[in-house]
């Protein structure tokens, strides 16, 4: 297969609808419709339900939007990490982090600290995103290395060092009545009436979903608990970056959060190498 014929059907796939699809991929609808079918040929399977009305997957296209989805993005990755390998032998070298806005401030600034002391060390552009989108920017390749959170992200097919280990906290509005207890447990905080947990879009189960109010960064999420909208749970480093307005009680049996370094495990930078040698002195 070529990549252009797995971009053809993933664009077709995801509309499920040809004229859609081929104004998506600035084309006209009939070399599309020839493509897809001269594809359906070549495996020798059908991809496509096709009907005067719709169109649907088959069993075999699910499969193939998923791989093809993976192979587009592997081979968008490569073109990125290559030109940026080229821009650094050309003298022009740098790093991208990935970490998400809000978390591990006081550990990112000691880290861009220590690196910035050591030998040869080079510039490193700090790209700030939303909840739990530094592992896909990771692996797309528009970031050399990352800040991930377990159990919240998958370091899965990535090299590690685990950098610290912290309990979490129930962040609720300041003066309310569980903001005196000492400590609280997790079916404490999920019966909290009026404070329901946030909706986090596009997460899947390793970010708890509440009826509470869509967020996409923390930001809005303690904007939105600081109005009385909204409870979370989050790291315990939090504390000191909460506003006068907000208050954190312990959650004893809530998971242990361990922030780790992450990069792809085929990099060969010597820059790379130096990050994480500071991250893992830390």
């Amino acid at each position: 297969m070529e990549t252009r014929e797995l971009r053809y059907f993933v664009a077709v796939a995801e509309e499920l609808h040809f004229g859609r699809a081929a104004q998506r991929l600035g084309m006209a609808q009939p070399p599309l419709s020839r493509a897809i079918r001269q594809l359906e040929r070549r495996l020798g399977v059908a991809l496509l339900e096709r009907t005067s009305r719709t169109v649907t997957l088959t069993e075999a296209g699910s499969v193939l939007l998923r791989e093809g989805r993976a192979a587009l993005d592997a081979v968008a990755a490569a073109d990125r990490r290559t030109r940026r390998a080229a821009l650094a032998a050309t003298g022009h070298p740098g790093l991208v982090l990935v970490t998400k806005a809000g978390a591990s401030k006081e550990l990112l600034s000691k880290l861009l600290d220590s690196y910035a002391a050591e030998p040869g060390a080079v510039a490193v552009d700090v790209l700030l995103c939303g909840i739990g989108e530094q592992e896909r920017l990771l692996r797309d390749g528009r970031a050399d290395v990352a800040l991930l959170h377990r159990p919240f992200d998958s370091t899965v097919g990535f090299d590690t060092e685990e950098l610290c280990a912290e309990g979490q906290v129930v962040v609720l509005p300041a003066g309310h009545p569980l903001t005196g207890r000492a400590h609280l447990r997790m079916a404490d905080v999920t019966a909290l009436p009026g404070l329901p947990m946030p909706r986090w879009p596009g997460r899947d189960g390793t970010y708890p979903q509440g009826p509470g109010p869509q967020v996409r960064d923390n930001t809005q999420l303690l904007q939105m608990i600081a109005l009385g909208r909204a409870s979370a749970i989050l790291p315990e480093s939090c504390r000191a970056h909460l506003s006068p307005d907000l208050a954190a009680v312990p959650v004893l049996d809530a998971p242990t959060v361990t922030t780790v370094i992450a990069w792809p495990p085929h990099s060969r930078s010597r820059a790379l190498a130096g990050l994480v040698r500071a991250a893992t002195r830390l």
